[in-house]
């Protein structure tokens, strides 16, 4: 039996955050991970919101909270919580070479693989468009030749819309050589950029390009660790480079799962990878322990608290096996969701409505601790964070790392 102060549950941000925190409360930390996380799949920008339930868009994002419904989230996490955590997390990511921009109360704004702008609170710096765009007149996109999934003439026609027909666009084609005529992924570019001949090819065919009043609109290539290839770049260039998000992998993802990890270790966590958590003992109103499956054998950890982040529908800590008999797979904790198939999911997969089945979760108080469907406090001593929250669809409102990190900030602290 391995005994903690605090056992975290998942690997995904909302996980790593709370893992981060309460070892940086002194506890003794042990997290569970099964499998890598969504880090890979996130682009890392931490959208707060960004539209209302009517799906308007909305100016300040902190303000907005205020009219959300009671059911969301973001009303038990709290204003306070929300800005001290993603200050913690901001702290975290520049102090290892991932500086984030960006306001509470107001949106930027980052380009996206096709062209169109998305707004976000915070984006790391080689995200954030906004602090390029204006002033400039000449538009390069840069393309890679082979690397699948990235067309920049149709990125170019969808700026043209978005920023203006008044300045002016160009296609740049960067051929790094790689693949033998394969398709190459945007981590095989970005590792072509972390050597010095790729960085000196990459700035040779792209440097008559650039001038004064260019920026450089570039797939989200420019490296795996952090964000200090951006400036070298930059400055070589002596043009601005902006990244787009991409489809997954997420290199950007990559840079922040690697800073959480490494922060993880330094910070004492114990991090087991691979076990599948698949229940526990629960003694009263509390838990006593977890058990985990591994790839030798079945395994006991103890904790005075549980930290559960094991992201919902999304990566299977809720699964639904029969209609309208959801279950949380480690706790067997009360799920709130939308009964009926009616509203359950919407005709239209983008509609002006969230859909019922991505609300499901579990109900918290102010601490963040699991509640029944009487309202009362089911384990006193687990916490709930991340996708497993009931009340919102993170993708309908663009809410998603917004709610990960500050329930994660909270769910760790309280």
């Amino acid at each position: 039996m391995i005994k903690s102060d605090v056992i975290v549950i998942g690997g995904g941000i909302a996980g790593m955050v709370a893992a981060l925190v309460s070892a940086r409360n002194g506890k003794r930390v042990t997290m569970l991970t099964y499998g890598e996380g969504t880090l890979p799949l996130n682009s890392g920008v931490i959208d707060i919101l960004a539209y209302d339930q009517q799906h308007h868009y909305v100016e300040n994002p902190m303000k907005a909270m205020e009219s959300l419904p009671e059911e969301h989230p973001y009303h038990r996490i709290g204003r306070e919580a929300v800005e001290e955590g993603i200050s913690f997390f901001r702290e975290v990511m520049g102090a290892n070479g991932l500086p984030y921009a960006g306001s509470f109360d107001r949106h930027l704004f980052v380009p996206t693989a096709v062209g169109t702008l998305k707004p976000t609170s915070f984006a790391p710096r080689s995200l954030a468009g906004s602090r390029v765009f204006q002033g400039r007149r000449k538009i390069v996109v840069v393309s890679v030749r082979g690397l699948k999934d990235f067309y920049g003439s149709i990125m170019l026609e969808n700026l043209k819309k978005e920023l203006g027909e008044s300045r002016s666009y160009e296609v740049a084609v960067v051929d790094p050589n790689l693949g033998g005529g394969r398709d190459i992924t945007t981590q095989d570019v970005a590792r072509w950029l972390e050597s010095d001949e790729g960085r000196r090819n990459f700035v040779a065919q792209l440097r008559s390009r650039g001038g004064s009043d260019a920026v450089f609109i570039v797939p989200q290539v420019l490296g795996l660790k952090d964000g200090e290839l951006s400036e070298e770049l930059e400055e070589r260039l002596g043009a601005p480079l902006v990244e787009t998000t991409c489809l997954p992998p997420s290199v950007n993802g990559m840079r922040v799962q690697r800073i959480l990890i490494d922060a993880l270790r330094k910070a004492g966590v114990n991090i087991v990878e691979n076990t599948r958590v698949i229940g526990a003992k629960v003694k009263g109103s509390k838990a006593i322990s977890v058990t985990a499956e591994g790839c030798a054998r079945k395994k006991e950890y103890t904790a005075e608290r549980f930290i559960l982040a094991t992201g919902g529908f999304y990566s299977g800590g809720i699964t639904m096996r029969d209609f309208d008999k959801p279950k949380e797979v480690v706790f067997n904790l009360p799920v709130s969701f939308v009964k009926g198939e009616a509203g359950w999911a919407n005709d239209k997969l983008f509609s002006d409505q969230p859909q019922g089945f991505a609300k499901s979760g579990i109900r918290t108080d102010a601490a963040m601790r699991p509640l029944g469907a009487d309202g009362k406090v089911v384990l006193e001593n687990v916490r709930v964070c991340g996708r497993m929250l009931a009340g919102y669809d993170f993708c309908f409102e663009h809410s998603g790392n917004g709610v990960a990190i500050s329930s994660a900030y909270k769910a760790a602290r309280e």
